[in-house]
């Protein structure tokens, strides 16, 4: 929402206080090229945790639907959808308790639809507009209604990506948070995790259905961007975790974004990996924003014109950050500080506060289960990206002050 990397912000940690004001949000920069944006659900700027999220001062939204984790005791008007709920006379407090007998109409994810499509709506002319959907699903506690649930058997799934290798690679890192120890996926009930968590998919797929059936019978379906994506992945058994952490595999950073707008190229897949902060210099770009130059993202739209070659690579490297993300006060953690640098065919790690790394081959180990940082015929490769994720780190996480105006 600002283009910046967590630590250039100086806000890395979840149950943060305060969300830094000095840099204006995207939504902000949107609306101001005389947009009408568009809130609901889940915002998580700073903490959510058994309160209502404070707004911030000017974010550029005029519509403005709040929604954290559904199962919190939230107070009447405090809370959209706990209202919402309250309306249609349902039990709110017999859902928070048996949140698995909760109906698909009074679910949190209709709930959102039922908010955007009240955003499509309003008359606003010919004024354009952007809308963010932010559902809580798919996420812990994986209990999808039963009507979903019932649609995915674990027998028949794929199951987590484990070798019997992981345990001791995991105990390895385990002063690195982590919301679970690693054990075998059996352990954890992975299948059926995994069950659930494609029921919660399959239950957003039918409500943004909804969605692109009313885009259409208004006409404006092929006016209009759709951007889908995530904020992260779970590992749901991969290399003996549940949840998620300080870790840095593909099940949890490897997230969909699937894009689709007038004037841009149809089946294109881009194979090139791409950021977040890429997708926030994108949503500037087609508002017609000017990008700050202090921006930190990387317009996709060359690309998604054909401007641009898809084989070309828009960055020379990823990386990701966990700079102290979980509290030892309230979820178990130590104050883990990693990044990963991800580069070409391989994915760097290294956790500063313990003093230990990984490095992994992603064309001959997809799925990361062999560990080569201590292995002697990698140890240049090794060192070769360790100095060039800490060059990275120097470069983009360190705030120079404001313009320069003068020599001295």
């Amino acid at each position: 929402m600002t283009g910046l990397y967590p630590s250039r912000l100086h806000n890395t940690r979840n149950g943060n206080a305060t969300f830094p004001e000095n840099v204006p949000l995207i939504s902000k920069l949107i609306a101001d090229q005389g947009y009408d944006c568009g809130m609901i659900g889940k915002f998580h700027l700073q903490s959510a945790g058994k309160r209502t999220e404070p707004r911030l001062a000017d974010d550029g939204f005029g519509f403005w639907k709040f929604s954290h984790a559904p199962r919190d005791d939230w107070p009447p008007g405090e809370h959209d959808y706990a209202d919402w709920v309250r309306e249609r006379e349902a039990d709110l407090d017999a859902m928070r308790e048996r949140p698995e007998r909760v109906a698909p109409e009074l679910h949190q994810t209709a709930w959102a639809t039922e908010r955007a499509l009240e955003f499509l709506s309003l008359d606003r002319g010919n004024r354009p507009w952007m809308l963010n959907i932010n559902v809580y699903d798919p996420h812990p506690p994986f209990i999808p209604p039963k009507a979903y649930a019932d649609r995915y058997s674990a027998d028949t799934l794929p199951g987590p990506h484990f070798e019997p290798t992981d345990i001791a690679a995991q105990e390895e890192l385990s002063q690195a948070d982590f919301q679970t120890k690693s054990q075998h996926p059996d352990e954890w009930g992975a299948r059926e995790a995994q069950a659930n968590y494609y029921a919660m998919i399959e239950q957003i797929d039918e409500q943004f259905g909804r969605l692109w059936r009313t885009l259409e019978a208004s006409g404006e379906a092929e006016n209009t961007v759709i951007i889908f994506t995530s904020d992260h992945g779970e590992t749901l058994g991969d290399h003996g975790l549940f949840y998620k952490g300080c870790r840095f595999y593909e099940g949890l950073t490897r997230v969909p974004l699937l894009i689709r707008g007038p004037g841009f190229a149809e089946s294109l897949r881009y194979d090139h990996p791409v950021e977040l902060l890429d997708l926030s210099a994108t949503l500037l770009d087609i508002a017609g924003a000017d990008i700050p130059s202090y921006h930190q993202g990387r317009s996709l739209l060359p690309i998604l014109r054909r401007e641009q070659s898809p084989e070309q690579p828009l960055r020379p490297f990823v990386r990701s950050e966990y700079f102290d993300g979980l509290a030892p006060d309230f979820t178990g953690g130590h104050g883990a500080f990693a990044t990963m640098h991800r580069e070409g065919r391989w994915k760097l790690t290294v956790y500063h506060s313990i003093g230990k790394g990984e490095l992994f081959d992603l064309e001959t180990d997809p799925w990361e289960h062999r560990n080569l940082w201590n292995d002697p015929a990698y140890r240049d490769t090794r060192d070769e990206l360790v100095l060039a994720s800490f060059n990275a780190h120097v470069n983009l996480t360190t705030d120079v002050g404001s313009e320069r105006i003068a020599p001295m």
